[in-house]
């Protein structure tokens, strides 16, 4: 399983900076008889281009689905275009000035709004040929905006902590009960990890360079990270609290130093202190264990977020992977959506991607491929049907702008991380950045 490296992933602005240029750059065009452009092509074939970020070895699964797709409705050429994250919305960002976008595209949460307020993506409640009947209603309407649907979920993730059983037993620490734990239970576990493996083994990897993890955070105590207007849905007290728990785990030798964090964070999830076998904990999306458990050798778990029976409701939600949107501008509306249902709600297609664009948003193509996920994506699935029943909604769009969040995230937590700031001024240096960047405030 691959993961995109913005929405169910974790991305910093120095993971960025490894890109290379030549992927940051070229495209992969990948079938042969298509020729760009949203035009009619030749006699009764319409062609279309379909846009996505990933690895390349999602490029190779895609091009398998677009050929099955138009052996099935010859009538429909399909264009696939492919780039890193970064790339892609550089060029996204173009093509959409120039009234070239893609007819139908991958977007992603941080993003969507954006896009859909400035007339850029069709509202695909209009569009014929589309059956939404088997979404997931937790995630069913999560690309809606004031009335209007500009993306459908491709599937679903949740942030959780990915724990290593074998640094557990190292330390002599027994695995936390993960229905009960709290956050001070989490911090002397961390803690106790790091003293008990002599150094061996750091407890957890610093959890404050990823916003989600605030967000659920901030959820538990009835707050939220953004409300449906796109302002900020929580309080400076709040979020001080949530830095003092780095705070403490830096004292208590629970995480890693400020310098050792820097490098972690910049080397990626293979880098991380679970997947080199450094850690016993490390916090990401459910469909990046199979990456974690390939990269460490080992079988690591998933294990709940802490303080989910601690507080009146929990805040662990189902996050859209990414959308499937297709853009306003497209002079082929109902073959674009035909396609994107075949996406959605074909076997065929899911018997490729699996859990490649995070668990099915379709509950029957879901349950349909439990049985072949491999190994990793099977522990993601039980995992996912385990804690739904415990997920009392979902997120709203991030505000215009939420894309600078990453930065700004990354940059309050090396300036705590180093002592720079206290979590009182790291509070108030993040809401003020955030406010600026999206506006709200």
């Amino acid at each position: 399983m691959r993961v995109h490296p913005g929405r169910g992933a974790p991305r910093t602005r120095r993971r960025t900076t490894l890109l290379t240029t030549a992927s940051a750059v070229a495209a992969l065009v990948m079938a042969a008889t298509a020729c760009g452009g949203s035009g009619g092509g030749d006699g009764d074939t319409v062609e279309l281009r379909f846009s996505w970020w990933g690895s390349d070895e999602r490029a190779a699964t895609m091009r398998e689905v677009i050929e099955n797709f138009e052996a099935d409705n010859p009538d429909i050429s399909i264009a696939g275009e492919s780039t890193d994250w970064s790339a892609y919305w550089d060029r996204l960002a173009t093509n959409t000035a120039a009234n070239d976008s893609p007819d139908v595209l991958m977007q992603e949460e941080r993003y969507l709004r954006e896009y859909g307020e400035r007339g850029a993506l069709a509202d695909l409640g209009e569009l014929e040929g589309l059956d939404l009947s088997g979404l997931d209603p937790l995630i069913a309407e999560s690309g809606d905006l004031d009335g209007q649907t500009f993306g459908l979920a491709t599937g679903v993730n949740a942030y959780a902590i990915h724990a290593d059983p074998e640094a557990f037993a190292a330390a002599g620490v027994e695995m936390p009960d993960d229905e009960t734990w709290t956050w001070d239970d989490y911090v002397e576990i961390a803690a106790e990890i790091s003293e008990g493996s002599d150094g061996e083994y750091v407890g957890a990897q610093s959890m404050s360079y990823n916003e989600a993890g605030f967000q659920i955070f901030a959820r538990q105590h009835g707050e939220n990270l953004y409300d449906d207007n796109g302002e900020l849905a929580f309080s400076q007290e709040t979020l001080e609290e949530w830095y003092a728990l780095t705070e403490r785990l830096l004292e208590n030798g629970g995480q890693p130093s400020a310098a050792e964090s820097v490098e972690i964070e910049a080397g990626g999830i293979d880098q991380s202190v679970v997947a080199t076998n450094d850690g016993a904990m490390a916090h990401f999306w459910t469909n990046q264990v199979g990456n974690v458990s390939e990269a460490s050798g080992r079988e690591i778990e998933l294990l709940r977020y802490p303080g989910e029976s601690e507080f009146d409701r929990t805040g662990t939600y189902f996050k859209p992977a990414m959308f499937y949107s297709v853009s306003s501008g497209t002079d082929h509306p109902e073959e674009a959506a035909r396609f994107v249902d075949y996406m959605l709600n074909d076997p065929a297609a899911s018997d490729l991607l699996l859990a490649d664009l995070g668990l099915p948003a379709n509950l029957e193509v879901r349950e349909h491929i439990i049985d072949d996920l491999p190994e990793g994506d099977a522990r993601m699935a039980e995992f996912m049907t385990g804690i739904e029943d415990s997920i009392v909604d979902g997120n709203p769009p991030p505000p215009i702008g939420a894309g600078e969040v990453v930065d700004i995230t990354d940059r309050v937590s090396d300036d705590l991380g180093f002592g720079e700031l206290t979590p009182a001024e790291a509070a108030e240096q993040f809401i003020a950045e955030v406010e600026s960047a999206t506006g709200s405030g």
